[in-house]
């Protein structure tokens, strides 16, 4: 396989982890678009930062596999080879899988608002926006999704 080729998969590989769904506040995915929302108003009492875990889509392991598989092919000859290209495949899947999950990971935040009717909740979302303690924001909930908004 020429390196053409094999920048040619990372590319579409990282293109493709590049895809990972937004947790963010602001963003609404195309099903979400005309539905209605439950709306509760309340205040927050605190803010954590979290992290929020990277997809595993497997992109990352078939990228890293087919790069692997490639590179580890030119090692040797003969029955060298296919080992060469079996363990490269191997490493490149595991290397793939665990930089996809990093590159995807993200910062988040767990915000506490304490609802008009005295209930606590806690809402994870990306930490796109800020949110201060003893602020008023708005709560939009609907088909099992909730996000906090000013």
């Amino acid at each position: 396989m020429k390196l053409p080729l094999v920048v040619a998969l990372v590319l579409s590989g990282s293109v493709l982890v590049g895809c990972a769904d937004s947790r963010s506040g602001s963003v609404y995915s195309r099903d979400q678009a005309r539905q209605e929302l439950l709306v509760r108003q309340g205040i927050v009492e605190s803010v954590r930062e979290v992290a929020l875990e990277g997809s595993k889509s497997g992109t990352g392991i078939v990228a890293g596999a087919a790069v692997g598989g490639v590179a580890g092919s030119n090692i040797g000859g003969g029955k060298g080879q296919i080992v060469g290209a079996i363990l490269g495949a191997v490493a490149g899947g595991l290397a793939g899988a665990a930089i996809e999950e990093g590159a995807t990971r993200k910062i988040g935040l767990e915000i506490t608002v304490r609802l008009e009717s005295g209930q606590l909740v806690a809402v994870v979302q990306e930490g796109d926006e800020r949110f201060l303690p003893g602020e008023r924001v708005r709560l939009l909930s609907g088909r099992g999704d909730t996000r906090v908004t000013h």
